[in-house]
């Protein structure tokens, strides 16, 4: 049976990217492969109905005849409730899903029989993660820009400008995880002119850290005692730990939240998986915020999805290749070829078949059969 793609409208809160762009379905049909497109679901990322048309996709205006009609289905979120009635043995899924954090989620594809593929645990042999990095990369960016303003008093803030004034201290930002979030994160903050904390435990890329940012960014060993202290200086604290596949192991403790300055603010990037932080619980973008302990809490859980435009672009440009490699040779020999879309199959036939996302919902796991 050949593949069909199917590119579904995002229907979780606050969520306006979409799976892929007008360009990215061209190069898609100019292959030779059918694709569908929801009505609308471009719309809130720029892109309009009429692009995905002129691109060779066919738009269909309802839900269910995209989910029904396509047997690849490519979205940006985890499905929904609303969704889970779409879900069959023969649709092979690709999205974010980040199950370690929607157990719910995971039942649900598990009962429905069918494939799965996550974003986040495609991992290429050098143990790179290339369908996560843009979004890392935009959530670091785009944490420091949210941290400014809710640095602001009228957001509950202490009322600290990020990058100070002549003669008077920027303020101190501390971020536990030096990966591409962190990384973004401290550049960003730098450039800011913050004081910029980066804390980690892999000391080689606090090395690299150290070597490309010039001496601009303080590295740290990260351990207890560094984050106690480092913590209750820090005007912001930005978590960005992972753990591909698994549960962000609590880093920040509610003691340590306890002793920060009030109207310190605190950004969780980690929250959809978990959280790196004990007083973090997710929030949307409609209701970002909250208090705890005199600290500003913010925990949304897709910060890219406020820059839908940017972020489905750069989302694109990672995942042509492997959907295309999927709607070409369809999905079993896509995924018997290649070690790191295999890698990135979290659920196929009932069975959880990635090892990190069994252990982080407490099933057996079922390794994907040689091919």
């Amino acid at each position: 049976m050949s593949v069909r793609v199917g590119v579904a409208r995002e229907i979780k809160s606050d969520e306006d990217r979409v799976a892929m762009t007008p360009d990215g379905v061209r190069e898609l049909t100019h292959a030779g492969v059918e694709v569908l497109v929801e009505a609308g679901a471009g719309a809130e990322s720029s892109f309009p109905d009429e692009l995905y048309r002129a691109a060779g996709a066919s738009v269909v205006d309802d839900a269910g005849e995209l989910w029904e009609r396509s047997t690849l289905v490519c979205k940006v979120k985890e499905p929904q409730p609303e969704e889970f009635g779409h879900l069959r043995p023969d649709l092979t899924l690709i999205t974010y899903l980040h199950l370690a954090a929607y157990p719910q989620v995971a039942e649900a594809l598990i009962d429905s029989g069918c494939t799965a593929i996550a974003y986040e645990t495609v991992e290429e042999p050098d143990g790179s993660l290339p369908l996560l990095a843009p979004m890392s990369e935009i959530a670091g960016r785009m944490a420091v820009q949210i941290a400014a303003h809710l640095l602001e008093a009228p957001n509950g803030g202490r009322g600290v400008l990020l990058g100070g004034a002549p003669g008077v201290e920027p303020a101190r930002v501390v971020i536990v995880g030096a990966g591409n979030v962190g990384w973004n994160a401290a550049v960003i903050a730098t450039g800011m002119e913050a004081e910029v904390r980066l804390l980690d435990i892999d000391i080689d890329r606090l090395r690299w850290a150290d070597q490309n940012s010039r001496g601009r960014i303080m590295t740290l060993a990260s351990n207890r005692g560094a984050l106690e202290r480092t913590v209750s200086e820090a005007d912001v604290v930005i978590g960005a730990v992972l753990v591909p596949g698994g549960r962000a192991p609590v880093l920040i403790t509610d003691d340590m939240v306890r002793a920060m300055k009030p109207g310190s603010v605190v950004i969780d990037v980690a929250v959809d998986q978990g959280g790196c932080v004990e007083t973090i619980h997710e929030t949307s973008h409609g209701d970002p915020t909250y208090e705890v302990h005199g600290v500003v809490h913010y925990g949304v859980g897709n910060i890219p999805g406020a820059v839908p435009n940017t972020s489905t672009r750069a989302l694109t440009n990672s995942t042509l290749p492997y959907i295309a490699r999927l709607a070409r040779n369809g999905p079993e020999s896509a995924v018997g070829g290649d070690p790191a879309l295999a890698s990135g199959v979290n659920v196929r036939a009932g069975a959880v078949t990635n090892a990190a996302v069994a252990e982080a919902l407490g099933r057996p796991v079922q390794p994907l059969a040689p091919t």
